[in-house]
């Protein structure tokens, strides 16, 4: 796939190259599973910059036990995790799922980025957000795929502010990557034309999941992210180099939960990324699993393997 590009406007933003809308996508069959297109549940929030960026919000139907903060992958956003959250929901937590500014719902500045401490600072503001109303409530951070390198970024960017931290196949050893020949354009074009668009190499759906309905679903729906800005792409290798000095400062207790089959992460480096981490990591593999576990069967342990872990470690 080539190079894509659309300037900016005089103003120096940029307008999305996607044309993205907050309403329902076209619904692709999923062999009899729930879609996940939920709108009714959309919370907005004013980061410190003046950006507003959409979030899911899931209650429980009482007293909620702890909080369950989420962040989604470089590709995808809230709304494929809808059928997870309901479940987490339903077993007495009260959970928020955060779409990422620039991707998802988000329209403002479509793919882009100031830089990667920008889009910590995003979560870490939400999180003293809940902070604020019954701060007793233990916070869980759950980091998905790209999302993943959030979540271990936040303790080293703002430590103390959650109990926990829950990465479902994390992208901090991708197998997939920009080629090197795009890299440097990459590398230029940040200096140069910093909202130059290039394409995210995860836009094969059987990357996610082997389910033919769920990657119908991803090659069809209409809020998945496919271009990003040389801005933002920078900023995520400069991510990369970022975590090498946090993981040391990973000190909250921390679940690891791998697919066997995963096409996107290198497993065992992940794993023993997750090594240098202050803390015990507490890991789960699933032989069969790919690297989507939100599109595994139904009857899938792994939500209630998080939930159990949970209120074993964090103490709820």
């Amino acid at each position: 796939m080539g190079d894509e590009e659309k300037p900016g406007p005089a103003s120096g933003g940029h307008e999305p190259p996607e044309s993205i809308k907050p309403s329902p996508p076209t619904q692709p069959d999923l062999g009899g599973l729930t879609p996940p297109a939920r709108l009714d549940l959309l919370g907005r929030f004013r980061a410190s910059d003046g950006y507003e960026f959409y979030y899911r919000h899931f209650a429980p139907p009482g007293v909620p036990k702890a909080r369950l903060v989420f962040v989604h992958g470089i590709r995808s956003h809230g709304g494929w995790y809808t059928r997870s959250c309901d479940r987490f929901a339903a077993a007495g937590f009260e959970v928020y799922f955060l779409d990422r500014r620039g991707s998802g719902l988000n329209t403002a500045h479509r793919g882009d980025c100031p830089n990667f401490r920008r889009l910590i600072d995003d979560v870490a503001e939400f999180v003293q957000h809940l902070r604020a109303d019954r701060g007793w409530l233990p916070i869980v951070l759950g980091g998905i795929s790209w999302g993943g390198k959030l979540a271990v970024g936040l303790p080293y960017r703002r430590p103390g502010l959650i109990d926990g931290l829950v990465l479902l196949c994390p992208g901090l050893v991708p197998k997939v990557a920009p080629p090197f020949a795009r890299r440097m354009r990459i590398a230029v074009a940040r200096v140069f034309r910093p909202w130059k668009f290039f394409p995210i190499p995860l836009n094969e759906p059987d990357l996610f999941t082997a389910s033919a309905g769920w990657q119908k679903y991803i090659a069809e729906e209409s809020h998945g992210l496919r271009l990003a800005t040389a801005r933002f792409l920078f900023s995520s290798f400069s991510l990369d180099i970022y975590l090498r000095r946090a993981a040391r400062r990973v000190k909250v207790p921390t679940l690891l939960l791998l697919g066997g089959h995963d096409r996107i992460i290198g497993n065992e480096q992940t794993r023993l990324f997750a090594g240098r981490f202050g803390t015990a990591v507490s890991m789960i593999d699933y032989p069969g699993a790919h690297h989507t576990l939100e599109f595994e069967p139904e009857g899938h342990p792994w939500v209630e393997d998080v939930r159990r872990w949970i209120e074993r470690r964090v103490g709820c």
